[in-house]
Parts: C-alpha cells; structure tokens; sequence
C-alpha cells in the first residue's frame, strides 16, 4: 500500500517536475508572508505544573507582588582615571541619571535604585545588595510584569538604551536576566552556512557532480524555508523554545539531504540500467522512498515520545522540530523526484564514491541510447570494503571485544553525569549578558546570580515569618536574606535569599533539597500554612530532576518499540536484540563524550567552550529520540541487504561480507554528510547548541563507523544462522510488517525492469534454517534454482 501510493507520488511528480516545484515555491511565499504576518519569536518558560518552584510562583502571582513577572539588571562599574568608586559625585550622578531612564522604558514597572541608597553610605547600599561592599559595582534591577504581557520588543528597548548610554555617561554598562533569557533570539545561522558547504562537499565527493550535490542542498532549503516558516507561526500562537528553532534546523538539514541521498543514489541505479529520468525517478520513490518514510515517520514518533517529560515548553519543542522533519519527508518524496526528472541523464555520470560507481551505465550519444549489459560485477561491492569486512569476518572474537571494549570505556564518563541548564555564566566572554554575570559575580558573591524566593502562606500564623527567615538564615547554603515583602490583602509573604553557590553548581540544587526537606517543613509544621522554593535556580533544578526521572521510562519505551519493530521486519529475535544493545552503546558513548567536553572540560577550546558547564537536562532525552530514530533508517538498510544475500545464498559469513560492504558507501556518504552538519553547530555561542551538535555528530559517526562497519559484522559473524532464530510459535503469532519496511535505500535487489519483470529474491527464510523456507522469483541459489528448496 505505501509502496504504491509512494509510485504515484513520485511518477506524478516526475511527469509534472514545473507544476510540483511552482507548488512548493507558492507554499514556501505563503508559508513566509504568514510567518511575517502572523508569526512571533521564540521565548523559553520553565513553567512546569505540580513542581513546587511552579507553586512558588503561582502563590506569589495570587500576592500580585510583582515578583512573579520577568526581571531584568543592569550591571554597572564606573570608568576613567578618576571615578573608581561610586562613592564619586560623578559616579553616582551618572548611576542616577542611568537609573531613570530605564524606569521609564516601556512595561518597567520598578527599578532599585542604588544611586539613592548610597546617600545612607556605601554600608546601607551593600546591606541593600545594590551596591558592592567595595562600592565599585552597583545593580540596578528591573521588574516587568508577566510574561504574557511582554515581548521581544521590551528587550530590543533596553538593548538600544545601553547601547545609547555607553556613549554618553562614564560607566561600564553590562546587561542580563530573565529577559534576555526568554526573548534573545538563538543562534545557528553561521551553523547552518558551514554544514551546508560540508554537506555539498561531501556529496560532491560521493557523486562526481555539481548538479547531483546541488539537487540535495536544494531540496533541503527549500524544504527548511516551508518549515521554519512555519514553526514561526506557531511561535506566534504558542511559546516557542529558543532551541527550537536551531534544533530544527540541525535536524532538518541532516535528515532532509541524508534523505535525499537515498532516493538520489537509487535513482543513479535506474538511470544506470537505462530507464528514462523520469520513470527513474518515480520508481526511486518507490522503492528508496519507503524506508525515508518509515525512518522520518520513526523520528517524528519518538521526539513526540518527549511528552512523557509532562515538561510543556519541551513538547512544544517536540513538536517544533517533528514539523521541520515531516516536511523534509514530504520535500523527499514530491520536490526531489521533480528536480530529478529535470536533470535528465546528467546524473547518471559515475562519480569517485557514488553509489553507482561500479553499476551498468545508461549512456546518452547523439539522442540514441546504448545500455551496457549488467553482470555480476557489476553487483560486487567495493573491494577495500569486502577486503575489510572479510578480515573483521575472519578475526570476529578480537574486534567485537575491542570496538565494545571502546565504546564502553567512551561511555564511562556517564557515571558522573550532571544536568542542569547553563545559565548567562556558560556563555562567550563576548556576550553582555556573561560579562553583567561575572560582575555580580566578582562584587556581591556567586549566589547573587541566582537568588532563591521562597513564597509562604501563613495562613494566620503570626508568627510562622519570624521563624522562616531565623530558619532560612542559618541553613549554610544561604549567604544572605532580603527583608521579606507580605501583600496584606493576601498575607503571602515573599522571601529573597541568596545562596553561597553560583545557580550552575550542584551544591545550589542540595541546597534547594534541603530547604523544601528539613528547613520548611518544621517551620510550616502540620496546619494548613505552607510554603515553597522558587526563583530561577530551583526552576532549573527542578526541570533537570523532572527529565531525568522521566529518562528511564522514555528510553524503556523507545527499546520497546525498536525491538517490536525489527523483530516483525526480520523475523529474527536476536538481530533486534543486538540492535539495541548496539545502539544503547552508540549513544551512550555520546553521552560520554558530552560528559568530558562540557563538564571536564576535555578539549572545550576547540568548540569555543570557555567554562564548564552541566548538561542541559532535556539533552539527552532529545539525542535518544532523534538517533533512535536515524539509527533505526541505518539499520534497516543493512541488515535488509545482509538478510537478502542470506535468504539467496545461505552463507552467513559471505552475506554480512557482501551485505554490509554493500550499504557502505551510501552509509558512509549520509554519515558524513549528518557529521558535518551536525558539528557546524557546535561552534555556536550557546552551550546548549553546542551539546546538540557534538552530542548528534558524535552518536552519528560511532553508529556509522564502529557500530555498523565493526561490531555488526562481528557480532553476526559470531552468532551465525542463530542470527535469524525465531521460535515456531513466535512466527505464528507475529504479524507480518508492512509492505515496503523491509526495503532498504539502495540495497542491492533491483526490483524491476523497464518490462515489468521480476529479477530479485522474494525471499522469506533459507533453505535448512530453523523456522524458515525459500522462495524464488526465478533468481538462482548456488547454481540451483530456488525453487528446488
């Protein structure tokens, strides 16, 4: 059913090549038009129900005190040879002046105003935490309402007025908070840029041709244009993610041109057998296009999978990407197979890597067409990758120890895995916010950066504030407490605290453990009052300890439906096995790597990564959900080449030789190609983008290389015909896949011919093996014919 509806798509758009790509040019105008109409940008919200930082926060909007809006600072030093302290006249005139005129921007509701405590000396200030004990650093603090009520253009507002002020007064002026936080818009466009020219290199590398490694790149941009459009205009309806976007784009342009490399490589075949560009083209789609469907549809699955999280803004990103991806699918299977039939004949041009390096060529002289005869030959894969392939064959036992003996020592780091979510303290030295961040820093104490608020309730208990500030003060992960604010319409009271500890750092988040466990508790006491921890720190704190809690189930259940799933395309109940566990070491060695580069520090600089950093807490579960899916297309297209030469030949050491040495240099070309684009991210200024790019690049090429050119064929080597064992009563009960999952992109059955006649193996088991049998659309096994069995 998919196949044939795939054949009509793609013949369809192969016949009509000018009326698809008119189409899909009108749906990129419209889908851009909609997104400058209607469109927003992107803004983060660690808005998560039931989590006690999100009670906090609620309880304090029902005090409408104002400290559950957005805050903003401005962060301040004097200059010049003769103002060192603001204890100065022109220090602090210039500090005043600075100080009104950002409480007259737009949606500022107050300002602190340091200016006005050093009239009470430079003591009071300190005391006051606007002014450094050393009177060389003041912070001015902005407090914005909710928000819902704000935009990007409450931060564009104060961005200008800095940039403005820097050339007027003799300060150093430094920017951060929430603000920038929720509304700075992500970077990746340099990314983008250098994973596109990688991309176009590695396929021009693979194919020999600039109009073969162009089709893909345009395919892809085109594709991302329509999708990023229209993700804008879901940031318009709903909150956005900033990491969305880049996410999207990461992974769109890996999946779109690996996608499109699967259907161009088989169309090199067809063309290489002499069909015309257009039935070409449609019959690629046919056949390449089901795992490209099935693989972009398991993608799309498992990221949605991340709603488990109950995490809102990453379900929101969830879905922000699995648009970006459905439409690289769709682009696969309409646009591509147009800009295929308009190329004509040209790609039929064998390049140095191409897939169809050393298949039958269709050649074009003078408007005749000469078709060189197909031989056995030409079926042979490569011969520096038989030769590799037949040396791991022959020495299985020490390259499966050594290759799982390296993964496992690569995933080793993961023992001291620490999430969290880096904070303006992660990000380059250039940025304002970080500067501001190291200034607080440096003048008040690491804590100030992320102060805690706790919000109570004493629901008449007069004296229940007394002892929450005695009690909060003497815990040792609080350096300093504010004078608490009560709403007296409400009686919520509101306590600022300070902790000795930057936001990042673990010893913060044990604090925040044990506030809510040993502090509140005794204080609050069995009556109706309470009380709770918020503020940015434990948002974040919170965030991370949800995700991980929720890592286990969701990686339980997406090994579950990996299994399920190759377990009904390969009847085998060990092949699926193997997979997983294969894959659990591919991406646990990524893990790994993450855990030494960010949090160890081990070769940062390289990335541009100037400090350490936690991993981001919903990383990992975003990394599981996408290689889930990428290694699940690389799977299928190997091991569907290895069982087809199983089921013809019977050979399982010839088989694994001649199956993986087959898929390759198409394995290989796509891995390069999702390798560059991924690590042209990880040069971006946010550590978030960073850990996506390393983290995906690094899962992507172990998979490809250690995992599928090493382990795979030892490990199958090992096992032996036990590789396609399935229980008679397991192959009772088992329904059988879908028509068209168990094709593989490019794998070595050609399917027709521009007959209609069958020349490939329908193949449902071997000859002697447990549990199967063979049948045989007239292709001979072992010089006999298959029918014989």
């Amino acid at each position: 059913m998919l196949s044939k509806a795939l054949s009509l798509v793609g013949a369809g758009a192969a016949r009509r090549p000018w009326r698809v790509i008119a189409a899909w040019l009108l749906a990129a105008a419209l889908a851009v038009d909609a997104a400058l109409a209607f469109g927003g940008r992107t803004a983060d919200s660690m808005s998560v129900p039931g989590l006690d930082s999100q009670q906090a926060a609620e309880l304090i909007e029902r005090a409408g005190t104002g400290q559950d809006g957005m805050t903003a600072q401005v962060v301040v030093t004097p200059v010049g040879p003769q103002s060192t302290f603001f204890d100065d006249g022109a220090a602090r005139a210039a500090l005043a002046r600075l100080q009104a005129e950002v409480g007259r921007l737009p949606h500022v509701l107050a300002t602190s105003d340091p200016a006005g405590a050093l009239g009470s000396g430079r003591d009071a200030a300190a005391r006051d935490g606007l002014v450094s004990t050393d009177g060389r650093v003041a912070v001015i603090r902005l407090q914005y309402p909710d928000q819902a009520r704000l935009s990007a253009a409450d931060l564009d507002a104060l961005v200008d007025l800095g940039d403005r002020l820097r050339a007027e007064l003799p300060l150093r002026i430094e920017m951060g908070g929430e603000l920038f936080y929720v509304f700075s818009d992500p970077d990746g466009g340099v990314g983008e840029l250098i994973g596109l020219l990688a991309a176009a290199a590695v396929l021009f590398l693979a194919f020999g041709s600039l109009v073969a490694a162009a089709l893909p790149i345009g395919m892809a941009l085109l594709a991302l244009t329509v999708g990023g459009a229209v993700v804008t205009v879901l940031a318009g309806m709903t909150q956005i993610p900033t990491f969305a976007p880049v996410l999207g784009a990461m992974v769109g342009l890996g999946v779109g041109i690996d996608y499109a490399l699967f259907v161009l490589a088989r169309h090199r075949e067809y063309l290489a057998r002499g069909l015309h560009p257009r039935a070409s083209a449609g019959r690629a789609v046919a056949t390449a296009g089901r795992p490209v469907v099935v693989a972009g549809g398991t993608v799309v699955v498992s990221i949605l999978g991340m709603a488990v999280a109950n995490v809102p803004f990453l379900t929101v990103g969830a879905v922000a990407v699995s648009i970006v991806v459905l439409v690289m699918v769709v682009a696969s299977v309409t646009l591509l197979p147009a800009f295929l039939a308009l190329a004509g004949p040209r790609l039929a041009r064998v390049g140095r890597f191409g897939p169809a390096a050393r298949g039958p060529r269709r050649i074009i002289r003078r408007g005749r067409l000469a078709r060189r005869r197909i031989t056995e030959a030409d079926m042979i894969p490569a011969s520096g990758w038989r030769r590799w392939l037949a040396h791991v064959n022959r020495h299985p036992v020490p390259y499966a120890a050594g290759a799982a003996g390296l993964l496992l020592a690569a995933t080793l780091p993961v023992i001291g895995l620490r999430v969290g979510l880096p904070d303006d303290g992660s990000l380059p030295r250039a940025r304002t916010e970080r500067r501001a961040y190291d200034l607080v820093a440096e003048g008040f104490g690491p804590g100030v950066n992320g102060p805690l608020v706790i919000a109570a309730d004493p629901a008449g208990d007069t004296g229940m504030l007394d002892r929450l500030v005695a009690a909060v003060s003497a815990d040792p992960g609080i350096a300093s407490t504010a004078p608490p604010r009560v709403d007296r319409a409400t009686g919520v009271a509101t306590l600022v605290v300070f902790p000795t500890t930057g936001p990042q750092e673990e010893t913060t988040a044990e604090t925040v453990a044990r506030l809510r466990a040993d502090v509140l508790p005794p204080v609050v006491g069995r009556g109706p009052a309470r009380a709770h921890v918020g503020g940015a720190a434990a948002s974040l704190s919170d965030v991370g300890r949800r995700t991980s809690e929720r890592l286990p189930v969701f990686v339980g259940a997406v090994l579950a439906l990996s299994f399920l799933l190759l377990l009904l395309v390969f009847r085998s109940v060990l092949v699926p096995l193997k997979a997983v566990l294969l894959n659990l070491l591919s991406i646990g060695a990524a893990y790994g790597i993450l855990v030494a580069v960010f949090q160890w520090g081990w070769g940062g600089a390289l990335i541009g990564l100037e400090t350490t950093v936690p991993i981001v807490s919903f990383i990992p579960m975003f990394l599981f959900a996408i290689l889930f899916g990428l290694s699940m297309d690389y799977e299928v297209f190997l091991l569907s080449r290895v069982r087809e030469d199983y089921l013809r030949t019977g050979d399982n050491g010839a088989a694994i030789v001649r199956g993986v040495s087959g898929t390759a240099r198409v394995i290989t070309s796509a891995a390069l190609i999702m390798v560059a684009v991924f690590l042209s991210f990880a040069v971006a200024e946010d550590p978030s983008t960073k850990m996506f790019g390393l983290g995906l690049a690094t899962a992507v090429l172990v998979d490809a290389t250690v995992v599928r050119m090493v382990l795979v064929p030892a490990t199958m080597t090992l096992l032996g015909r036990a590789n396609w064992w399935l229980p008679g009563w397991l192959e009772r009960v088992l329904p059988r896949a879908p028509a068209g999952v168990e094709g593989g992109a490019g794998t070595g059955a050609f399917d027709d011919t521009e007959a209609g006649t069958k020349a490939g193996t329908e193949a449902v088991g071997v000859a002697g093996a447990p549990g199967f049998r063979l049948r045989s659309a007239g292709v001979p096994s072992n010089g006999r014919s298959a029918d014989h069995a």
